[in-house]
């Protein structure tokens, strides 16, 4: 049976080489609401951590709600046990579902198959009720803090809830043994805001994956520019909150200077409609992965990322290792990995005059670009996933407990409230 364990990253194991193994291996229960085959920056990450942990031989019960259609729990594969539970739409987020808060089926799970450690990755009902059981039975759990759920409040009119909503997440991060974080600066925004014990733990790349080699003159064609046309790239949902409106003004700046330039968008989400009703000479490419998603990078020559809610932005680095000019805020993976002028161009965070000026200037300036891309490709390389794993590993040893209970990987998984 081919199961999503079977497609989980292969990650060269760090303990080669003739270095010692360490003796124990984890069993960790993930938490998560959001998991692949769905697309976006939480469950890229989750899906290439948990890739490096089962190559290193630990196993981890993984339990989400179910994706509809023909998801169902799974037995242990490679390492990998799934345990699905009931969910609700997300409104506005097609296809991602909340789970609910299955208490009773979480102690049950766990009685049988205690974890060494519990992550958990999202602060829903399910994110919840994981960590009231894991406080309840004593096991180690520590959270991870992936989206800024407080600054969305502000694109949807409910500016007024974010100190709500960060009071409710400040509470529940809180109540874990620490907070995984992406970046140091949101580790030190966080700790300002009362976030207690967070720890960083960076994001990778997979550079065979994204490259230039995936550039695609066949690709180009289809978009109608030739070599010598640039074309400006969005990856990303179509939502208020990723800024996708300073997108396109930026773009419509960017023409004025350089009226050649086409504008490819990557992604869905539901300003799609009025976007292409709006603009219609826009190029919109729909969702993408894999090396189909490559081809788009590294097909196109400037990056905008025009978003300033992200805890990260997965996306940067993709677009970094496709050898693509990146044109962001100075905050989030812009600020950990962009030297403004050297390798991508910055902009004051929140200035966004300055953000459509430093694209206009990428746009008109080819011998600039013949700089910034070589230069944002050899950034990404020195971003293996396999070193983010390194980190990853140590810190999950630091908190797991000593058990040397057996799990049971044999029964189902039952989720019922």
């Amino acid at each position: 049976m081919n199961t999503l364990a079977d497609n989980l990253p292969a990650v060269p194991h760090p303990h080669e080489a003739g270095a010692a193994t360490p003796p124990v291996r984890l069993r960790i229960a993930l938490i998560t609401e959001t998991w692949p085959p769905e697309i976006n920056g939480v469950a890229n990450t989750l899906r290439h951590w948990a890739g490096g942990l089962l190559e290193r031989g630990h196993r981890i019960q993984l339990t989400r709600p179910g994706q509809g259609g023909h998801d169902r729990s799974r037995a242990e594969a490679g390492g990998l046990e799934e345990c699905l539970v009931p969910g609700l739409p997300i409104p506005g987020y097609r296809g991602l579902r909340f789970g609910l808060p299955v208490t009773r089926a979480l102690h049950r799970q766990w009685a049988r198959f205690r974890p060494s450690i519990v992550y958990i990755a999202t602060e829903g009902p399910l994110g919840m009720a994981a960590l009231r059981v894991a406080r309840r039975l004593g096991i180690p759990a520590i959270t991870g803090f992936h989206t800024r759920f407080d600054f969305y409040s502000r694109h949807y009119r409910l500016g007024w809830l974010e100190p709500a909503i960060r009071a409710v997440l400040r509470r529940f991060h809180n109540r874990s043994a620490g907070t995984l974080v992406p970046t140091r600066e949101l580790a030190r925004k966080l700790g300002n805001e009362g976030f207690d014990n967070a720890s960083v733990i960076s994001r990778g790349v997979n550079t065979q994956l994204f490259g230039p080699h995936r550039r695609d003159p066949t690709l180009r064609h289809e978009w109608g520019v030739d070599e010598n046309t640039p074309v400006a790239l969005y990856v990303g949902r179509l939502a208020p909150e990723k800024n996708i409106a300073l997108a396109v003004s930026t773009f419509r700046y960017m023409q004025i200077h350089t009226p050649e330039l086409r504008f490819v968008v990557v992604g869905h989400g539901p300003h799609e409609t009025s976007l292409r009703r709006e603009n219609p000479d826009l190029i919109f490419a729909g969702p993408r992965i894999g090396e189909d998603l490559a081809r788009h990078y590294a097909s196109s020559d400037i990056f905008l990322f025009p978003s300033i809610s992200e805890t990260f932005g997965n996306v940067v680095l993709e677009a970094m290792a496709s050898a693509l000019a990146v044109v962001g805020f100075d905050y989030a993976a812009g600020r950990e990995h962009i030297e403004s002028g050297i390798n991508g161009l910055l902009a004051p965070l929140g200035d966004e005059a300055a953000f459509r000026e430093q694209a206009a200037t990428a746009a008109s300036d080819v011998n600039l670009l013949e700089r910034l891309r070589p230069a944002a490709r050899h950034t990404a390389e020195t971003l293996d996933w396999s070193h983010i794993t390194d980190q990853l590993e140590a810190l999950l040893y630091e908190y797991a407990l000593s058990d040397d209970g057996s799990p049971s990987a044999e029964e189902d998984c039952h989720a019922s409230a």
